[in-house]
């Protein structure tokens, strides 16, 4: 895996790529499946976001704060009664976008191929529309392609937000201190983003059995057969 791509001139009001990665890189690791491993790194995530601005810090402190407070049991509980169950809670980004149509196997595939244009390889099964996968490779590999592909999905998170706010999971602060480090939502966004609001993702009802996500169950947010994933395996990890 390549070092971390910098920006030559970031865009106005954009935190700085140190920053900003990692932003990423604490948001990522806690939207992932919680295991014993977050315990272990609670110190080492409290001291990466102590420096970060308050609009992002304040969030993550919260949600580390009740860490503490929640046994692991517990957390493991609400994260798939989160984002395993509520479809409106869903980590894939290309799903907000295309729901389940032919449209979502395509971006699938040309997220990937955007990964390797960048000289990175996923070291995972997850999917690389991944909400944590995307913020991972952004923080080790290339900020710019993984700014480009959030902004691409920028109503699709909005939808996230709002999804945890109203069902009043912790994820929320988690998701909010993301948004803190994105722009506003821009006019076409808020479009897209009223138009999730109201009628969901696409639907598409014929010939499923041939569409890519039918083949590969991990293409469905929801396949009919529950399917483990496991936690997210970050890109780049040791």
């Amino acid at each position: 895996m390549p070092g971390r791509r910098r920006s030559a001139g970031a865009p106005a009001g954009r935190l700085d790529d140190g920053t900003l990665a990692t932003a990423w890189q604490v948001v990522s690791l806690l939207l992932d499946y919680p295991t014993e491993e977050l315990l272990y790194r609670r110190p080492l995530l409290e001291s990466a976001v102590a420096p970060l601005p308050a609009p992002v810090a304040d969030p993550l402190r919260r949600f580390l704060a009740g860490v503490d407070s929640t046994s692991l049991g517990e957390l493991q509980r609400e994260y798939v009664e989160t984002f395993d169950i509520t479809r409106r809670c869903c980590l894939y980004l290309t799903y907000f976008a295309h729901g389940d149509t032919r449209k979502r196997g395509l971006a699938l595939v040309q997220v990937k191929q955007a990964y390797r244009r960048a000289g990175a390889e996923l070291d995972t099964d997850e999917l690389p529309d991944h909400l944590g996968v995307v913020l991972e490779f952004g923080a080790t590999a290339d900020l710019e392609v993984a700014w480009r592909l959030l902004q691409d999905h920028r109503a699709g998170v909005e939808v996230l937000r709002i999804a945890l706010a109203d069902k009043g999971s912790r994820w929320h602060d988690v998701v909010c201190a993301l948004v803190a480090t994105l722009p506003a939502l821009r006019g076409d966004d808020e479009e897209q983003l009223a138009a999730l609001v109201a009628a969901g993702p696409p639907s598409e009802d014929v010939g499923l059995d041939t569409q890519p996500y039918a083949l590969d169950p991990r293409l469905n947010p929801r396949p009919t057969e529950p399917t483990d994933l496991g936690p997210t395996i970050p890109v780049g990890a040791p």
